[in-house]
């Protein structure tokens, strides 16, 4: 940590935080069962369509055998839930959903 930040500056950007729903999909043991490739296709399209829709802000796949993404979604925690429960590859059973209550700072976004 070279950048010295003061404490006026932690409060003030604390002031600025936000609540989001941070969603953590991991892969269940069985993800492969008939018919998986278009099950997960669909999975990308709904996951896409909700971050066209603004629902999701960031949404981030990750290439691993058992995390399989994340995302921050902008609506409450009980609705991001009931959202992922509908999930292609959450109902399929080839993938488990964790929904989490997070506080985010507007504005932040990955770097290009």
């Amino acid at each position: 940590m070279s950048t010295p930040v003061t404490d006026e500056q932690i409060r003030a950007l604390a002031a600025t935080a936000k609540p989001y729903s941070l969603v953590l999909l991991q892969w269940e043991p069985e993800r492969t069962p008939d018919g998986a490739d278009a099950i997960e296709l669909e999975h990308q399209r709904r996951m896409v369509s909700l971050r066209a829709e603004g629902v999701i802000a960031i949404l981030c796949p990750v290439a691993s055998d058992s995390l399989a993404g994340i995302a921050i979604m902008t609506v409450p925690v009980d609705e991001a839930a009931e959202i992922m429960a509908g999930d292609p590859c959450v109902r399929a059973g080839m993938m488990r959903c964790e929904v989490q209550p997070c506080h985010g700072f507007p504005g932040d976004a990955l770097p290009s």
